[in-house]
């Protein structure tokens, strides 16, 4: 019978590490899920409005069918964002699928995001909306201990 880790949380799993970020302002935030190697993973999307990157490379009939990091943020269409600043730091660090000598490791990030944009945070943002930003903090913030409740993505759901 499975029984509940020695933390009972997700990175009691060998290999997966969690990181928050937050902005108080805006009151939204951003989550990351970062695998140590590639991961076997596969999608199933449901609901009336959803909202993501990256789920077809997941789908059991496409030849990717793994992961290096999983995404999830608030800001609806404009957290997608945050997607692109892990895909982009995992390069750098070369993680990623390795295609060609000499071309840049390509990352696979999926995403997900939900809608947090009728709470009271300051919307205000410009042309700057912070999801970018929240994906490179919520990255660094990966370890195996991470806060459960109103943090990272679900800050302002």
């Amino acid at each position: 019978m499975p029984h509940p880790g020695p933390r009972n949380l997700l990175t009691d799993i060998p290999g997966l590490l969690v990181g928050h970020a937050i902005d108080e302002r805006v009151d939204t935030g951003v989550t990351v899920i970062r695998t140590e190697r590639p991961w076997t993973a596969s999608v199933d999307i449901r609901g009336g409005g959803p909202g993501g990157r990256e789920s077809a490379a997941l789908e059991p009939e496409n030849m990717v069918g793994q992961l290096h990091a999983l995404v999830f943020s608030g800001g609806s269409v404009f957290g997608l964002g945050a997607a692109d600043a892990v895909t982009a730091a995992l390069s750098v660090q070369g993680v990623g699928l390795h295609l060609k000598a000499g071309a840049p490791a390509i990352p696979i990030v999926p995403a997900a995001v939900l809608h947090d944009l009728s709470n009271d945070g300051d919307k205000d943002w410009g042309l700057e909306p912070p999801y970018r930003r929240l994906g490179f903090e919520a990255l660094n913030n990966c370890a195996e201990d991470f806060d459960l409740g109103a943090a990272g993505a679900g800050r302002g759901a």
